[in-house]
């Protein structure tokens, strides 16, 4: 049986996909209002990756929270005490055991544009 890493005691936003619009060719992903959920947040120093020849660090980090079906790949994360701090869903969230009662993703730092 699956046991808990680390308290879900730490305030987050989610902010859902609600729809696309397509602006001057670029297609653009619409966000709902925020939902307040607590969840544990920890980062591992970031990763490492290698684009196009360079050398950079993703800020990356693991969410562990309570299963909601809300949660959906493409949908972002705010720290509830930092909202500058906005991530984005990696993957689909793991619904850990199927059991329909923890929820585990990976999350990026989506930084330098609207």
């Amino acid at each position: 049986m699956y046991e808990l890493n680390r308290q879900f005691n730490t305030p987050l936003y989610y902010f859902p996909v609600i729809g696309t619009e397509r602006i001057n060719g670029v297609t653009t992903k619409k966000y709902g209002d925020k939902c307040l959920f607590y969840g544990s947040f920890k980062t591992y120093g970031g990763t490492d990756v290698q684009k196009n020849g360079v050398y950079a660090v993703e800020d990356t980090a693991s969410i562990e929270t309570w299963y909601d079906p809300m949660f959906d790949s493409g949908g972002r994360v705010a720290l509830a005490y930092a909202e500058n701090k906005v991530y984005e869903i990696l993957g689909e969230p793991e619904d850990i055991e199927q059991r329909h009662q923890y929820s585990v993703f990976k999350v990026r730092r989506i930084k330098g544009g609207p």
